[in-house]
């Protein structure tokens, strides 16, 4: 069993935990439930930002804890200062530390799209992530069924949810694709061995249909980075470790979007 495995399994006990807690009817009466969403399409395609998914993060089942002692609410005011055209915020408990109350608080201090970074498998965690305040929900192909990514963007669309398909190979993308998705990104991390190599977007990448926005996920690092893939055709760049590594998150995207200038 690897870690994505045992990380699916801890969900589903989790999903059903949240379940016996609380009902969709109260997720569907809470204030942020009717709120209407950003478009993550408009956001990462303007001019005036930077093309970057800054996200926060505490720790990572490879690298332990990277960062925890900072707020959610300062880190995440400095990456929308810094230019991130969107947020993207783990809330994930065991494995990445973080909860639901950072997706919350992110969402009252800002306003630019927030992707709920999760372990999604069921309906009920859709319907969480916009009583939370989400915009963006995100699909694993790794963990999903191509039926399961149907039935789970479609409802994150009917809510009025952008949604991002992460992928690992050509087999996750090519049996993934499907109209309700907005976005593509493709992971650079080797979910086996936790190795990462910006070459796997550069290949995934000439076969993302036009239609969706592409996004890089892991191992960018430095400017060069990003340039090159944006002659690549990709829109959207996520990026945690690097700037969460740092004492000060919001500074560190700061400095690194001025050498994107």
């Amino acid at each position: 069993m690897n870690i994505l495995d045992k990380i699916v399994l801890n969900k589903k006990a989790e999903v059903k935990e949240a379940k016996e807690n609380t009902t969709v009817k109260e997720l569907e009466a809470t204030p942020l439930f009717g709120r209407e969403t950003y478009s993550f399409k408009e956001f990462l395609l303007d001019p005036a930002r930077t093309g970057i998914i800054a996200e926060f993060k505490r720790r990572s089942p490879s690298k332990g804890i990277i960062n925890n002692n900072v707020g959610v609410v300062e880190v995440t005011n400095g990456y929308a200062a810094a230019g991130a055209s969107a947020l993207s915020v783990l809330t994930d408990t065991d494995f990445f530390m973080g909860t639901k109350s950072d997706l919350f608080k992110a969402r009252q201090a800002n306003t630019i799209p927030v992707l709920r970074k999760d372990f999604m498998i069921d309906e009920f965690q859709v319907i969480e992530a916009k009583s939370l305040g989400a915009d963006i929900i995100l699909l694993i192909a790794a963990i999903l069924t191509p039926k399961e990514i149907d039935t789970l963007a479609t409802l994150a669309k009917s809510l009025g949810l952008n949604v991002l398909l992460e992928v690992h190979n050509l087999e996750e993308l090519q049996r993934s694709i499907n109209p309700n998705l907005d976005a593509i990104g493709v992971n650079n991390r080797n979910l086996a061995d936790f190795t990462v190599s910006v070459e796997t977007s550069y290949k995934l990448g000439e076969h993302i249909p036009a239609e969706f926005l592409k996004i890089s996920e892991s191992a960018i690092s430095d400017v060069d980075t990003i340039k090159g893939l944006k002659k690549a055709g990709f829109n959207g760049f996520l990026i945690g470790e690097n700037f969460m590594k740092q004492a000060d998150p919001g500074l560190a995207m700061k400095e690194f979007v001025e050498g994107l200038k």
